[in-house]
Order: C-alpha cells, then sequence, then structure tokens
C-alpha cells in the first residue's frame, strides 16, 4: 500500500491543486519514494459495491463506457504511470519522474518488478507503445495531441517529449492513461471491438472472472503477482441496486458500499456505517444545441438562463442537497469558482425582455416570430425525469413551448453526439480535478462537451491556461475563462449533486485528491482496496 511522503515540499505541493505547475516549471525533480505500509490487518474475501446503472461497458481500456463509473472499473485492472491517493499524487507503474524544462519532456523511472496478468514483463517499451497506439486509436479520455514523442532510454526509463508546455500533464495523462502491453495490442486494429479475455491483460491489482452485461454485474479477483503483493480484497463484485434501494441493501448486508441519497447519509451513519461526504464535483447541465437556430442567438440561450430557477430544483428535487448551479461551471465553494460572472438569478420578465429584443411576441402562452411559436425539445433519461419536467414547466411559464422526450442515458448522449437535440438535460463529474476539465466540457468533442468554439476569445483564453505554468497566471485565465462562458452561455449548469458515499468498516474507502484519473469524484480508488 502507498504511504504519506515524508518529503514536506512534495506534500504542500500534492495539497492544492496549483503548486505541482509551479514545480514542474522550475524543472524541480518530484521524487516519489513507496515506502510499503504495514500489512492490512485482515484480508477481506468479498467486497460487494452497489450502482444503480449497472452496466458500464466491458473494462477493456477502449470498450468500458466513456463515464466514471466505466473508467473505475477499468481501472481496476489497468495501471497508469502515476496514481492519486486522498493526498495527492503517488507512484503506480513508475516510481519517480523528472520535469526536464528545457526539454519540455518528463523522464519516468519504472518499477522493475511489473508483469502483466498474463506472467509478460513489463518494461519502458509497452509504455512507448501505448503513447504511440493512441495517436492511431484515439483513447476518449487522453488527449494524445500534448505528446511529441515517447522514448524507451532503457527497459525501465522512458522519456515523454511534449508539444508544447501543458501545465495538466501529469494529472491528465500520466495518471489517466491505462498503459497497454504492446505484445498484445499490437496486433489490434479496432481495439473497441477487441472483448476476448486478451484485452484485459493488465498490470493492476484485479483480474476480471465474469462481466454479466444484460444483469450490469462484475466479479474481479485480486491478481496474485500485483507488484505491491497480494490485495486485500480478494474478491470484488459490482452489483445494481436502485439509488433508492441503496442504503437498504447496506443495511441487509447485500452490499458493503454505494453511494447513498442525502436523507439515507445520516440515517446509516447513525446505525454505525461510515459516510463519507465528496465536493461538488458533478454537475446537471442543460445541454443546448446553440449550432441551430434559435438557440444559435446568445440571447435565446440567456432567456432561457433568466427563466429556470436553480435553487427551487435543488430544494425540490436534490432536497436541499446540493447547490445550485453556477453559470461559469465551477460551484460556488471549489477553489476555482470566480465570483464575478453573471449568475442570471431567477427572472421571467428579464427572459422577455430578451426574447422581445429579438422580435419575439407573447402570443398567447408563447412568444413566437414570423409565425412560429418558440418550440423547443426537452430530452431526459428516467433518472432526471422530474428535474426535466419542473425544467420544462418552469420554460413554458417563461413563455417557451417545450415539449418533453424521454430516452435511456445512451441514446441521450448519442443524440447529443450527434447534435439532434435542442435541449437535453445530462450531467457529467470532474470538476474537483484540474482546470483541464474546462477544455474538455468547452471545447472537446465529447458528449459531456458544449463543443463550443464559436468565441474565439474563450478558446483562446483555454488553450492558453493549459499552457500556463505559472500558478497565479493560470488562475487568471480560468478565472476570465468563466465569465465568458457564462455570458455566452453554450450550456447551463443547472445544480450540483452532494455526494454521499456509505460504507460497512471492510475497507477504509475515501475521496480521491482531485477525483480518479482525470476527476471521476468516486469515493471507489483502487488503492483502497490494495
Amino acid at each position: 500500500m502507498f504511504r504519506r511522503y515524508d518529503n514536506l515540499t512534495v506534500a504542500r505541493a500534492l495539497s492544492s491543486r496549483l503548486p505541482i505547475i509551479g514545480l514542474a516549471a522550475t524543472g524541480i525533480l518530484l521524487l516519489m519514494l513507496c515506502i510499503p505500509a504495514p500489512a492490512a490487518d485482515e484480508t477481506v474475501d468479498m467486497l460487494t459495491v452497489a450502482d444503480p446503472t449497472g452496466d458500464w461497458g466491458f473494462p477493456s481500456p477502449y470498450a468500458h463506457y466513456s463515464r466514471g463509473p466505466g473508467y473505475i472499473r477499468m481501472s481496476l485492472i489497468f495501471d497508469t504511470l502515476v496514481w492519486k491517493d486522498q493526498t495527492g499524487f503517488v507512484p503506480a507503474l513508475s516510481e519517480s519522474w523528472e520535469y526536464e524544462a528545457h526539454e519540455n519532456a518528463y523522464v519516468f523511472n519504472l518499477r522493475k518488478d511489473v508483469r502483466w496478468n498474463d506472467g509478460e514483463p513489463f518494461s519502458a517499451d509497452d509504455v512507448v507503445f501505448t503513447l504511440d497506439y493512441i495517436k492511431e486509436h484515439p483513447y476518449s479520455w487522453v488527449d494524445a495531441e500534448i505528446v511529441d514523442k515517447a522514448q524507451a532510454l532503457d527497459d525501465s526509463t522512458v522519456r515523454i517529449t511534449l508539444t508544447r508546455p501543458y501545465a495538466p500533464f501529469l494529472d491528465q495523462v500520466a495518471g489517466t492513461l491505462p498503459i497497454i502491453p504492446e505484445h498484445v495490442y499490437k496486433k489490434v486494429s479496432n481495439p473497441e471491438e477487441f472483448r476476448d479475455a486478451r484485452a484485459l491483460t493488465g498490470t493492476g491489482p484485479f483480474k476480471l472472472l465474469d462481466y454479466d452485461k444484460a444483469q450490469g454485474t462484475y466479479l474481479y479477483q485480486a491478481n496474485p503477482d500485483y507488484y505491491l503483493g497480494l490485495p486485500k480484497v480478494q474478491k470484488l463484485r459490482f452489483v445494481k441496486v436502485s439509488e433508492e434501494m441503496a442504503a437498504a441493501a447496506l443495511k441487509k448486508g447485500d452490499a458493503d458500499a454505494a453511494a447513498v441519497q442525502g436523507e439515507s447519509a445520516r440515517e446509516l451513519e447513525r446505525a454505525g456505517f461510515t459516510v463519507l461526504e465528496g465536493s461538488h464535483d458533478w454537475i446537471a447541465k442543460l445541454m443546448i444545441n446553440h449550432k441551430k437556430p434559435p438557440l444559435s442567438e446568445v440571447k435565446v440561450r440567456q432567456a432561457i438562463a433568466y427563466s429556470i430557477d436553480r435553487q427551487a430544483l435543488v430544494e425540490t428535487i436534490l432536497r436541499g442537497f446540493g447547490l445550485a448551479g453556477s453559470p461559469g461551471l465551477y460551484a460556488s465553494d471549489n477553489p476555482w469558482y470566480n465570483p464575478d460572472q453573471e449568475q442570471y438569478a431567477y427572472d421571467p420578465a428579464r427572459a422577455g425582455d430578451l426574447l422581445v429584443d429579438l422580435g419575439y411576441s407573447r402570443q398567447g402562452d408563447c412568444y413566437a416570430r414570423d409565425g412560429q411559436p418558440l418550440h423547443l425539445e426537452l430530452l431526459v433519461t428516467s433518472s432526471n425525469e422530474r428535474a426535466g419536467e419542473m425544467i420544462r414547466q418552469q420554460l413554458d411559464d417563461a413563455g417557451f413551448e417545450i415539449s418533453m422526450r424521454s430516452v435511456d442515458s445512451k441514446t441521450l448522449d448519442n443524440l447529443v453526439g450527434e447534435w439532434k437535440f435542442d435541449l437535453a438535460l445530462s450531467g457529467h463529474g470532474g470538476l474537483g480535478g484540474d482546470p483541464n476539465i474546462l477544455n474538455k466540457v468547452i471545447l472537446g468533442q465529447g458528449f459531456n462537451s458544449a463543443r463550443y468554439d464559436a468565441d474565439t476569445r474563450l478558446s483562446d483564453v483555454l488553450k492558453d491556461q493549459n499552457a500556463e505554468m505559472d500558478p497565479d497566471k493560470r488562475r487568471d485565465l480560468v478565472f476570465l475563462a468563466q465569465q465568458i462562458y457564462a455570458s455566452d452561455v453554450p450550456a447551463l449548469s443547472i445544480y450540483y449533486t452532494n455526494t454521499y458515499w456509505a460504507s460497512n468498516q471492510k475497507v477504509d474507502f475515501y475521496f480521491t485528491h482531485g477525483g480518479v484519473g482525470s476527476g471521476v469524484p468516486i469515493a471507489l480508488n483502487k488503492m483502497a482496496l490494495v
């Protein structure tokens, strides 16, 4: 198991979300020592985790579903160069690393005692292969364009040269990209369809025993050859349990850990369960098709923002267990949050004024222009249908004509990804990690992103903040990006949920500093199981 580090410089750097960047800029060596911790008090024969969705895809790097729980399931089998625990960065496949400022390159010193779970030795060639492979076969969680070249200096040393200065490299690439085996994947031309057992050849602490897509269940077994020793959890099982029934499953002993609702959290705590509360890293957003008239007009999008009472949604839908959405994306209690942004306080009258400015007039219950009512379709899923209905009613009251259609979550993501929608209620995590998340969910091409590049000033600011190695200057750019984004409203933040993770005493779970990988806000870090 990884232990905290005695190096005060490193510890302080990891305790905030900024100084690591400054260390990198000065080329200071980050020497991370892995000191074996005392053996676990006892072995856990079986750990059962409840999940409301169930199926998150085949847990290989390319076949898992591109959301946080899918990444978690994959990460149990595949390791990265570095990882994070509740404090910050810790070694994984590399024991130490150094940033060479003059070369804009990172040198990783790899472990020499690692084997793939098929028995083959791991080496620097596998790292080089992985970084070359994602250029031909993009991995949705990592921007391959950041890497210029990777070189194996010897069997246990890799130099990764970047195409440009990139402040979040350790978090977003080295700490997120699963390293894959060259001897398996070198002949795989379509990794998304590669689903046999060899696709799960990893170096991580677990192997997959069973995956049932229909039932939404997974069963893992501890990897006896794991380089940190045999994990204390011998078998790990994921079962599908609705969010409403998660607390009951814990009490009955049908599950050992689960995300639970706010009302249940205190009750479980009184019953002797351990309950963790996370930060507001998960956001519900109203996705807006800003490429399609009339939503391509910024005043229409602003009118929508003024028409939605986000605080009322928190009180009604979340029963007070959350925060109202901030138009600039970050929650008001996030250290990156800029309070100096347009807030769009609930004001239907102001929304009407904006529509009148655009030539609309109120005709009965609905605004219309050129004889066409302002009709929009809102996509929702069964999990957010109540919130969708409340948003629909608020928009109707403000003079929009809204129809609502419920689809499954994968269909909604696909429709959003293909721009076949007007409005869609969706959400994602990651806001507790590096500010690179702004680039992903504003400029990125995934279904969680606004995919908004119409404002070149915003695009330039976002690109500059990722390249800025000075922490204070980077913060200024992140603040500016929030102001511009809030003004343009390419998507609207609705609310942030309070997150609670409840468990019995089998495992000491924790919320990862900055989120698992590139920011997954789930209290299921594999290091807690090792």
